[in-house]
């Protein structure tokens, strides 16, 4: 039988035997970050869905955009500070400090993005990513604007625009469920 950690208030069992896919797509996140993320054994009960939450994950915050790695993860972590997502503060905030080799940089980002040393660029990006957070139907065309002017394109905007919402949605799933981040990201990137 697949048994994995308790990762949520839900007991709802994996799927067993994990389908051949979804088993390598597990062992090479086991060999990539040393552990398989909590958020992915949480969805291994309905296999559908895990895949459809990777595809999603894997295009806005791997696949092809002007927006860095970093800049993604940093997105990332302001929408889960003003939502309090313990879950995506503690994996996402773990993840800017490791791409960003300033561990003062992802603790500023979790506790107030504002008091963090940006650049021009990245505050624009950050304050777009926190309006669309606080009170998105306010969002117009200065605040779009904004971002062109430190040199954003519309597509870049786009991709704001998704990273921001998909982590509005887990933030409230993972809330909503009591997800638990694995324990290995509290002590990373320090």
């Amino acid at each position: 039988m697949t048994k994995f950690p308790k990762t949520t208030a839900l007991d709802l069992p994996a799927v067993d035997p994990l389908p051949e896919a979804t088993q390598k797509y597990f062992d090479i996140c086991q060999e990539k970050l040393g552990m398989v993320p909590n958020v992915l054994t949480a969805h291994a009960f309905d296999i559908d869905k895990l895949n459809s939450f990777t595809a999603l994950y894997n295009d806005l915050m791997l696949g092809p955009s002007n927006l860095s790695k970093l800049e993604r993860e940093m997105i990332a972590v302001v929408v889960s500070s003003h939502n309090h997502c313990f879950y995506c503060l503690v994996a996402h905030g773990a993840a800017v400090r490791q791409l960003s080799g300033d561990p003062k940089l992802g603790e500023m980002l979790v506790m107030n993005y504002r008091v963090a040393p940006l650049d021009d660029r990245q505050r624009a990006m950050l304050d777009f990513a926190h309006k669309i957070t606080v009170a998105s139907a306010t969002v117009e065309e200065p605040d779009r604007q904004a971002l062109r002017d430190v040199g954003f394109s519309d597509r870049d905007i786009w991709d704001i625009a998704n990273v921001t919402a998909f982590f509005n949605m887990t933030n409230r799933v993972a809330s909503a469920l009591a997800m638990r981040p694995n324990d290995e990201y509290h002590a990373q990137a320090r």
